[in-house]
């Protein structure tokens, strides 16, 4: 029972605030979170509770950070804001983007700053059109991205965004936007033998066929499907991807919003499979949520196309390039660097899946444990064998999740797959701790 300080919180909120994904009956019981330190956030009522899911995957230093607060405090005494339009630019802007530049795929050297990951989608795509344009290609608009990947949820965004529950609410959605299915090792099947992960890819590859390559602009992909369910594609599969965007004259563009700053074991996501996308997006762990901030990055025949044009990019934000967040994106890399981040979320990463599937992995109704880096997922399912779901009526995800918070840990779910990302400073002993909650939640659940 809820004390009469967050009661009556709980009552202010639900008289005046309109929620992200908005709903009543899931907000009757909501968590108001008053403080937090680290990998722990607690609530108005004093209770801790792991952060499973580091926020919304964007707090990967954590609650805390004492550099990244004088870093936004030195900035707003020296200039608060300043704008970035054409004309105008701020030290800590162009620190931030020649420091990108170092640590970005090496062809990526030129950056364009949002506020956050829907906006960076839409950047990316409006960025892509402009450039065919220029090279004399106009025909070439559309954006084929996958099931399960997010993007955002701008009109744009949502229309590229392949997780269907957001779209009925807004339909029609923006025309010229084709879904693939996931290389979802354990869902997807390939036929006759190939390989899973190539057949996967060759997805990509029939529908530009389908549709005519003369009209795909981009492939947009998260190296880590997230918000999805976690899913990592075999290894055989971005090459590929990376091959038939080549051969057809189509952008690659990472959605690196999740993956980037160290969050998969390396700076960047694709770094795993060796290849290069031609176009970048990111926000979240750029500054640990504690400034929205994201952004583009291009690589340098992009560039220079755009800049050969000799035309103005018509598109903008008033938040672009914004001095506090820039600031503090630079004390955040310093971090991500001066602690190793990516070697942290592997290792921490590796002690989390070995851990889950330890506990879980031989549970009648674990259909998978899986990750990469300091990202995981576990599938709950009807039948082991044959991977029948439960009916969506059960609601056993939300179960587990409800069981979960009972017990110490706050994360999220995508129908009955819980997923897991804590911070990247979460302790070992707190990844021991997620690993057994995981399983007392499951048991009680589903015996």
């Amino acid at each position: 029972m809820k004390n009469d300080a967050s009661t009556e919180l709980l009552q202010k909120d639900l008289d005046h605030l309109i929620h992200p994904l908005h709903s009543d009956k899931a907000h009757a019981s909501a968590k108001i979170w008053a403080s937090g330190h680290g990998a722990t956030l607690v609530d108005a009522n004093g209770e801790s509770f792991i952060d499973g899911l580091s926020g919304l995957w964007n707090n990967t230093a954590g609650n805390g950070r004492v550099e990244l607060i004088e870093a936004a405090t030195r900035q707003m005494h020296e200039i608060a804001f300043a704008s970035g339009y054409a004309g105008s630019s701020n030290p800590r802007a162009i620190e931030l983007a020649a420091r990108l530049a170092e640590i970005c795929y090496p062809s990526i050297n030129h950056f364009y700053f949002t506020s956050g990951g829907g906006e960076s989608t839409d950047s990316n795509i409006k960025m892509v059109r402009y450039y065919w344009k220029l090279k004399g290609k106009p025909g070439k608009t559309k954006v084929i991205s996958r099931q399960w990947g997010y993007h955002g949820v701008t009109l744009a965004a949502m229309s590229a965004t392949g997780i269907s529950s957001y779209w009925p609410m807004f339909e029609p959605r923006v025309p010229g936007f084709i879904h693939i299915p996931s290389p979802y090792p354990y869902r997807y099947k390939a036929e006759n033998g190939e390989s899973p992960g190539i057949a996967a890819a060759n997805e990509l590859e029939k529908a530009i066929l389908a549709e005519g390559a003369d009209s795909i602009a981009m492939f947009l992909a998260e190296p880590v499907q997230g918000a999805g369910g976690v899913i990592v594609p075999h290894d055989d599969y971005f090459p590929r991807i990376r091959e038939i965007c080549d051969q057809y004259e189509v952008l690659l563009v990472a959605d690196e919003v999740i993956t980037g700053f160290g969050r998969t074991g390396k700076m960047f996501g694709l770094e795993h499979w060796g290849i290069e996308p031609d176009l970048i997006q990111y926000a979240k762990a750029i500054t640990s949520g504690y400034f929205p901030l994201g952004g583009i990055g291009v690589n340098d025949e992009i560039a220079d196309v755009m800049a050969a044009s000799g035309a103005p990019w018509m598109h903008a934000y008033t938040y672009s390039a914004h001095p506090v967040g820039c600031a503090v994106a630079l004390a955040m890399l310093d971090i991500v660097e001066k602690e190793d981040f990516p070697a942290q979320a592997a290792s921490k990463g590796a002690r989390l899946i070995n851990g889950l599937q330890d506990a879980l992995g031989d549970h009648a109704h674990v259909g998978e444990v899986r990750g990469l880096g300091l990202m995981a997922a576990v599938e709950i399912v009807k039948d082991k064998e044959t991977g029948e779901e439960f009916d969506a009526s059960e609601s056993v995800g939300a179960r587990i999740l409800a069981a979960g918070t009972d017990r110490g840990l706050f994360s999220r779910t995508r129908g009955d797959v819980y997923v897991i990302a804590p911070p990247i400073v979460t302790t070992e002993s707190e990844i021991d701790k997620i690993v057994e909650i995981m399983h007392d939640s499951v048991v009680a659940v589903l015996g």
